[in-house]
C-alpha cells in the first residue's frame, strides 16, 4: 500500500476491480486540483460512468451532468455536460502525459475545462501542452487498466465513489 503524504491533495478511487489512489498536484494545475476535490466532497463523481474508453489511450469521465447511472441516465448524452461550476482556464505545464496522468477533458477551447477528465493508459506525449495534467496515479493502475473499453461502452464501468484522503 502506497505511503500517502499529502491526504488533503489525494484522491481515492473506488472502482469495481479496486481503488485507484491519485496525487494531486496542486503546485502545478491548483484550479483543476481545488476543483475535483470541492466535487468530489459534494459526491458529484460518484456513479458517474467512464464514457469514452480508448484502449491504448485514455479512460474519460466525469460527466456529472449527464454521466450517473441513475434512472434517468442516457449513456448518448453522457460525456456532453458538466458542472454547474464556471469553466476554467487552462494550466498547462511541462509535465508530460505519462502512463497513468490525469489530464483535464476539455472542448476544442483551452479554457473550457470543468469536471471531466482522463486517465492515460499509455505515455500520451501528443497532448502535451495542451491538456492540462493535474494529477498522477500512485496505486492501483492495474484497475484503471481493466475499465471496459467503448466510446461509450455498452455496459460503462463507473466511479463507485471519489473521495479526498483527509475525510476519509
Amino acid at each position: 500500500m502506497v505511503e500517502i503524504k499529502d491526504p488533503e491533495n489525494t484522491i481515492i478511487m473506488e472502482l469495481k476491480h479496486g481503488n485507484v489512489t491519485i496525487e494531486l498536484l496542486p503546485d502545478v494545475a491548483p484550479k483543476h486540483c481545488e476543483r475535483m476535490k470541492e466535487l468530489a466532497r459534494a459526491g458529484k463523481y460518484d456513479n458517474v460512468v467512464f464514457h469514452r474508453v480508448i484502449d491504448g489511450f485514455m479512460a474519460q469521465t466525469g460527466d456529472v451532468q449527464n454521466g450517473n447511472t441513475g434512472a434517468d441516465f442516457d449513456l448518448r448524452r453522457a460525456g456532453t455536460g458538466s458542472s454547474d461550476l464556471p469553466d476554467l482556464p487552462a494550466e498547462f505545464s511541462k509535465l508530460p502525459h505519462d502512463k497513468g496522468t490525469l489530464g483535464a477533458a476539455r472542448s476544442a477551447m483551452p479554457d473550457s475545462a470543468n469536471s471531466q477528465f482522463f486517465i492515460n493508459f499509455n505515455d500520451n506525449h501528443f497532448l502535451n501542452n495542451q491538456y492540462t495534467v493535474y494529477g498522477r496515479v500512485v496505486e492501483g493502475m492495474e484497475h484503471v487498466d481493466k475499465i471496459k473499453r467503448g466510446e461509450p461502452p455498452m455496459e460503462p464501468d463507473t466511479m463507485i465513489s471519489v473521495k479526498v484522503a483527509a475525510d476519509v
